[in-house]
């Protein structure tokens, strides 16, 4: 499965320009050999500055009456890189690829509340290997003065405050790009591998491998304009003459042959290190790759076993509180049915006592009770019976 990519980076005022001619594509060469000139009439902006980046930065910084100290040192602007791999641009097609940019274009204009203003310029590129969005934006947090006013204070520090603001990034951006409709997944953060993760790109830049490679490519042996030996007459020659060409002719070119061999025997060394060190390089990215992946079908076992619970726990929880409400319902008729028995008991034994002359009916019922020896109220007979029952047991 690809990943959801969101790198940032901070730039100072003076840096704006360079990024500027990067980004709009306008210097005429460039030593990053993935770009393609030729598709560069494909890139498109979801965002077009009206100046270069610095006027437009001071234009916007004047508008909106941005607060902030601004210096020399002072980080004035970020910008993300928003991509993904090529194997999920070729499966989405063109159109869900701009949908993609789109989306993260909202995402940065919602993240933190930033809104669209403070975005300076958002340009695609398909002119490189991977398409890929710079968005350039202005590190904007909404705050309060002394007085308790509102402000708009231009504060990368502060935008970036929080110690794991850009795990909270990814992890936002993730989410929001899945919410969409894009199947991705979110790779672990460099704080829980502990490493540097170095593209293979990034790896020959920091070795020189290229260099080393086309170096030895057109290397060659490239010797003096010296006369042939088979031109000189041997016969006419003296013992100084044969000591002037071994010297002169025949030493030098030894020499140069071994020192180019050397040098040869050198680079050829090098460059079969480095070549070894790309092959580790490779084998840790499928390892790493493949663990990623164990990761990320572990992460959706747990969230489906977690989904499951809810589920089960929900369809418990509902089925006892509708049992809980039924046997609530029918206590409640039950306690009704007893107090009207109460009721109805109490004037039938008066109604029995008048109807007969047997006196009051308080006394009918202590002769009753005495008799009998059951009691009218089946709550104090219940509780005797009970008594009863535990003399038996002590006996």
């Amino acid at each position: 499965m690809s990943y959801a990519i969101i790198r940032n980076a901070k730039y100072k005022r003076e840096n704006l320009m360079a990024v500027y001619r990067h980004d709009e594509r306008k210097n005429k060469h460039y030593s990053n050999k993935d770009i393609d000139r030729t598709k560069s009439h494909l890139n498109y902006s979801l965002k077009d500055p009206e100046f270069n980046y610095v006027k437009e930065f001071d234009k916007i910084l004047k508008k909106y009456d941005l607060k902030g100290q601004i210096k020399t040192v002072s980080n004035v602007a970020c910008e993300y890189m928003i991509t993904s791999d090529n194997d999920f641009f070729k499966r989405i097609g063109k159109e869900e690829t701009k949908r993609y940019f789109a989306t993260a274009y909202k995402f940065v204009c919602e993240y933190k509340d930033l809104g669209e203003k403070y975005i300076l310029s958002a340009k695609v590129h398909y002119d490189e290997k991977s398409s890929h969005m710079h968005l350039l934006f202005l590190p904007v947090v909404h705050t309060v003065d002394k007085k308790g006013n509102p402000i708009d204070k231009l504060a990368c520090s502060e935008f970036w405050k929080a110690k794991d603001s850009y795990r909270q990034l990814q992890n936002a951006f993730f989410e929001y790009m899945v919410s969409n409709g894009f199947d991705l997944q979110r790779g672990l953060p460099k704080e829980e591998t502990d490493r540097v993760h170095y593209t293979l790109k990034e790896y020959k830049n920091i070795t020189n491998y290229e260099q080393t490679k086309e170096k030895l490519q057109n290397m060659k042996l490239e010797l003096p304009n010296v006369p042939d030996i088979a031109d000189i007459n041997i016969n006419r020659l003296s013992k100084k003459r044969d000591e002037k060409i071994l010297e002169e002719i025949i030493k030098p070119k030894d020499n140069l042959i071994n020192e180019l061999y050397q040098d040869k025997l050198i680079l050829q060394q090098e460059l079969l290190t480095k070549s070894k060190m790309f092959e580790k390089a490779e084998k840790y990215q499928k390892e790493r790759d493949k663990i990623m992946s164990d990761n990320a079908n572990l992460h959706n076992e747990v969230e489906q076993i977690k989904a499951e619970y809810k589920e089960k726990e929900f369809d418990i929880e509902y089925k006892y509180k509708h049992k809980i409400k039924i046997l609530e319902k029918e206590n409640s008729h039950l306690h009704k049915i007893v107090d009207r028995f109460y009721e109805t008991v109490e004037k039938f034994i008066e109604w029995v006592c008048k109807k007969f002359g047997l006196g009051e009916s308080k006394e009918l019922v202590r002769d009753f009770e005495k008799e009998t020896n059951i009691l009218i109220n089946p709550e104090k007979q219940l509780k005797k019976e009970e008594r009863e029952k535990e003399w038996d047991l002590e006996i």
